[in-house]
Parts: structure tokens; sequence; C-alpha cells
């Protein structure tokens, strides 16, 4: 599955930040971790900040803090927040109209939704204990 940019650096903001859920972090020290602009990330956790998952606080000793609950929050809501995750039209396409496009659309229909339904099951909190388990494994 390929994520686009602002989704994947949500992805590593909200995973950094709930990981340490009674801190701040500044948006300089995700981005250095992870090697991303963090011009365009701070643009991304002002989204997430909008959306109810973190909160920021201003001046020094500010940051951002993990605000949503890592127990509920799945993959999907932060995915969902910046890109479709689904069925994507297949209308107007060459040969969409032929049986083999049909049948092609339905096979494309059902891998969306068993995505759609794996990134609903994984939380935040079962990403927190994949990455310490792999941090315990080296």
């Amino acid at each position: 599955m390929k994520l686009q940019l602002a989704t994947r650096h949500a992805l590593f903001a909200i995973l950094e930040l709930a990981a340490v859920p009674d801190q701040q972090t500044t948006a300089t020290a995700i981005a250095d971790k992870y090697g991303l602009s963090s011009h365009h990330l701070a643009k991304v956790l002002r989204t997430l900040g909008r959306h109810g998952m973190v909160e920021a606080s201003r001046g020094i000793g500010g940051g951002y803090r993990f605000a949503g609950n890592a127990r509920r929050l799945t993959l999907l809501d932060i995915i969902a927040i910046f890109e479709p995750v689904g069925a994507a039209s297949t209308a107007g396409e060459p040969g969409e109209h032929t049986r083999e496009g049909q049948a092609l659309r339905l096979v494309f229909g059902e891998i969306d939704d068993a995505a759609r339904a794996t990134l609903a099951s994984i939380t935040v909190e079962t990403m927190l204990k994949l990455i310490r388990r792999a941090g315990t494994a080296r």
C-alpha cells in the first residue's frame, strides 16, 4: 500500500507522541528522527490537532502532545484524514464496461475492503506494542 507523504508523516508523528503521552515533543525533534521536513510535519500536526488527535502548546518548552485514546484510535482513523481508503472509482477507464473489467472491479473492491478492515482493526496501542517488541528483538 502506497501512502501519501502527509499520511506517513501523520503516522510517524502519532506513534512518536503516543509513545510518551505525558510529554511534549517538538515538530523538529520528530522531523529529525524520521528525516522529515519540519515545515511539512508542522502542517500535518496542525491537521491532526484540528481532529483532536494532538494538542499544541506554544512558547518555550512548547510542542505537541498526544491527545487521542491509543486503545481506540486506529490506523484507518489517521489515514482517512489525509487520503481516501477503499474503493477507487474505475468509471471512465478503458475496459471497465466489459465483463473482465467488471470482474476486476469486484476483485479490487474485495482487496480494498480487506485493507480497510485491517487498518480499522489495528490501534495505536497495538502499533506501540509491535514497535516495543521489534526493539527488544534486536
